[in-house]
């Protein structure tokens, strides 16, 4: 299997906060690995500094073998990974329609429509409110849209900043059956998400977070029946 993203030594800080301490991982090509822990212990500044929102104090980020670091956030669009971050970020004054173009900045013209149908057929709800603003759709339909407009630039790596966040149990389901679907297509993704137990289900690789480090690693089975991780994140 082919390592598409490799995270080595990363340090990141605010300020003088020493958020992320020397983390090391990979996401293999088709693979689902998941990032689990906490809130605080640096998932999501992970994500961001891997698609260029943040610059790391030191350490190296790989995408296909080319460094990223210090390569500007729309840069790293174009060479194929997409972030839907976390608490959505919709355009709320753009249509569905118009947050959709937005996220097909990256693609020849001639295609930003047959992806803008692609995103239709995947989220029909979508469809159905092409014309309506974002602000006004459900927390689960401006999920989807966020979902929708990351993948109109047809990253090979998604990442997926806390897609069930504030959703109603039966809207996580439907979120999650689509990363499944979205997989089997053929889209590699990595996964933050403080639903562990639904996280570790869908994934197959895993690395537990805490505080800026990484804990624990393993297959995602594994992780799942480990009782450290049950009495942590799982209520076990």
């Amino acid at each position: 299997m082919s390592s598409m993203l490799k995270v080595e030594d990363l340090h990141v800080y605010y300020g003088s906060i020493h958020a992320i301490k020397g983390i090391s991982f990979e996401v293999n090509a088709g693979e689902i690995v998941t990032l689990i822990g906490a809130n605080g212990a640096g998932k999501s500044t992970t994500l961001n500094t891997v698609a260029g929102l943040m610059k790391p104090r030191t350490g190296t980020v790989l995408f296909e073998d080319k460094p990223l670091i210090g390569v500007p956030a729309h840069k790293i669009v174009s060479h194929g990974m997409a972030l839907c971050p976390e608490g959505r970020r919709v355009f709320l004054q753009m249509t569905v329609q118009e947050n959709l173009e937005m996220g097909g900045f990256t693609r020849p013209a001639a295609e930003i429509q047959q992806s803008i149908e692609s995103v239709y057929t995947r989220f029909p709800r979508l469809k159905e409110r092409y014309k309506q603003t974002a602000g006004t759709l459900s927390g689960g339909e401006q999920q989807m849209l966020a979902m929708g407009r990351a993948l109109m630039s047809r990253p090979k790596l998604l990442m997926l900043d806390e897609p069930s966040m504030g959703l109603a149990p039966i809207l996580v389901e439907q979120i999650f059956d689509i990363i499944k679907e979205l997989h089997k297509t053929g889209t590699t993704i990595l996964l933050v998400e403080q639903n562990a137990q639904a996280a570790l289900s869908i994934a197959d690789r895993a690395y537990v977070l805490e505080t800026g480090k990484i804990s624990m690693s393993g297959s995602a089975k594994e992780l799942l029946h480990d009782e450290r991780v049950q009495k942590a994140y799982l209520g076990g």
